[in-house]
């Protein structure tokens, strides 16, 4: 049996890749400080319970369980945040992972899979967006995450690492079988937000943007159901066993769904009809966001099999509704 390390795990899609691992046969360890992960997430391995920037419990963890693979989630994700509170992004996300990345080189384990961010491009010159794609990042979270994919490749090269960079779009539902779920403390993403002013009548969704370039104006976004994103890091982790070398891949379904036609769906499948406001456009963000998963299908024979839009919110609503 296999072991994997999930750095992060106790969190949104690192608790769903923790299950993807489990199902297909590995031996799963969760290594995970808990200030924005879930104790009760963590269901199919142990938890070591430290930060991504402790040298010495994150050693303690690699020499203990001698993982096959780490697979790395842990980092903060909140784009405003980045933004007002740059310093702790780069020193979480980027020099935690330089930390990771050491003592994975003293331990002796030499193969990672990265969960990356579509941030890294930037405001795009062309959709959909491949591999190839040049990235400018335009706040403190994507240049964290691209100062991140900068390293590793310099690991790679320098001391034979494999890596995987997988570069997400809109990770979006939850666990089919309602083991596990999405919950961030602020709320910031769409659709648990759209739910909550679904099922909540003292909550108003307020679109962010309504003037976009785009077919009803609001924003365009790939989303992509978290199962399937955790299925794509069991192909890689099975990719990195019998290969090295650095391999990057875009997730997403190549399908574009407007925020608009987001909410329609809540409204339609919950039965509710939402109270909704319209805001200014966040800065910086972009009218459309849409993957090329061309490469993620050639090499990794990863297709999303439950990333429909109506898909997903229906994985959604049913968690949001045994919480609200």
């Amino acid at each position: 049996m296999k072991t994997v390390l999930v750095t992060g795990g106790a969190g949104y899609v690192g608790s769903h890749c923790c299950k993807a691992f489990a199902q297909a046969g590995w031996s799963v360890v969760v290594y995970d400080n808990l200030s924005r992960g879930w104790r009760d997430a963590v269901k199919w391995g142990p938890l070591v319970e430290g930060d991504i920037a402790d040298a010495a419990t994150l050693g303690a963890a690699l020499d203990r369980y001698r993982p096959d693979v780490v697979a790395h989630f842990a980092a903060y994700a909140y784009v405003g945040e980045s933004v007002e509170r740059p310093e702790i992004y780069y020193r979480n996300n980027s020099l935690g992972t330089f930390i990771l990345l050491e003592e994975m080189l003293k331990a002796g384990v030499g193969r990672l899979i990265f969960s990356s961010t579509c941030a890294t491009y930037g405001i795009p010159e062309r959709t959909p967006i491949d591999e190839e794609h040049p990235q400018k990042p335009i706040n403190p979270y994507g240049w964290s995450k691209f100062m991140i994919e900068r390293m590793i490749e310099d690991f790679a090269r320098a001391h034979g690492f494999g890596a995987v960079i997988l570069r997400y779009f809109n990770a979006a539902g939850c666990d089919p079988e309602g083991e596990i779920g999405e919950r961030h403390e602020p709320e910031t993403h769409v659709i648990p937000l759209a739910i909550e002013a679904a099922l909540r009548q003292d909550r108003t969704f307020v679109f962010n943007g309504s003037d976009f370039d785009t077919r009803d104006g609001t924003a365009v976004r790939d989303y992509v159901h978290v199962s399937d994103l955790a299925r794509a890091h069991v192909l890689a982790a099975e990719k990195l066993c019998g290969e090295h070398g650095v391999h990057v891949y875009n997730l997403g379904t190549g399908i574009g769904t407007t925020v608009a036609e987001l909410v329609e769906a809540v409204g339609r499948i919950s039965g509710s009809k939402l109270r909704i406001a319209y805001g200014p456009p966040r800065p910086g963000d972009p009218p459309v966001l849409v993957a090329a998963r061309t490469k993620a299908e050639r090499e990794l024979r990863w297709v999303p099999q439950q990333s429909g839009i109506d898909r997903i919110v229906e994985t959604a609503l049913a968690w949001h509704r045994d919480r609200l």
